[in-house]
């Protein structure tokens, strides 16, 4: 047989060639889009919800006017907020839910979270409850070490919120220097306003360093 029959045969041949329906592919293509559809619903309701739950949170708090200097300051991403010692108790009302970008500036008047993309917000000195290493965050895990948890006080919750630094090797510093803007805030501090603007001796090794969100 020649090339030339063989390509005829091959043409003839009913199973080389492709069938398409058209309609059947349409339909399941329908079926997979309306899926999708109903899980970003169904999520978009749920974030809906906990947010209605989280309704008494009161609106962020602004940084003073005069915050005073410049203890630390570095970029790199927020992560989330969630209720303290609860990783998977995610906070989504007042923006707190949104991951962005930040900038981290820490002044002896508190914390104040630069967000370009989402809502800035700043946590006075008095508000803070802490700060230590953790690699967990609202259901998100990071290698160990990986992630700066910052405790405080917004209202009634005390939440933990989870930052990750451009350079992850200075989360001890911003653990350490939080804890003393924290203790020079606490009134039975009486000699706490040095430690506030005192460089840190030594690696820090405070009570908060942990494996996980508090």
């Amino acid at each position: 047989m020649t090339l030339l029959q063989l390509l005829a045969a091959a043409e003839g041949d009913p199973r080389s060639q492709e069938v398409t329906n058209w309609g059947e592919r349409l339909g399941w293509t329908a079926v997979m889009v309306a899926l999708v559809a109903v899980v970003y619903w169904s999520m978009w309701r749920a974030w809906r919800r906990r947010a209605a739950r989280q309704g008494d949170l009161p609106e962020l708090p602004q940084p003073p006017a005069e915050p005073g200097p410049v203890l630390l300051t570095g970029t790199g991403r927020y992560h989330a907020s969630t209720t303290a010692g609860e990783w998977l108790d995610r906070i989504v009302a007042r923006g707190l839910g949104t991951r962005s970008l930040a900038e981290l500036t820490l002044t002896p008047a508190g914390l104040h979270v630069g967000r370009p993309a989402a809502t800035s917000f700043f946590v006075p000195a008095a508000a803070l409850r802490g700060a230590g290493i953790g690699h967990g965050v609202a259901g998100r895990v990071f290698p160990e070490g990986g992630l700066l948890v910052v405790t405080w006080q917004h209202g009634e919750r005390v939440l933990d919120s989870g930052f990750r630094m451009d350079d992850s090797a200075t989360h001890e510093e911003w653990a350490d220097r939080i804890a003393r803007v924290a203790a020079a805030a606490r009134p039975d501090a009486a000699d706490a306003g040095a430690l506030a603007t005192a460089s840190p001796a030594g690696p820090p090794n405070h009570p908060h360093d942990q494996e996980g969100a508090r």
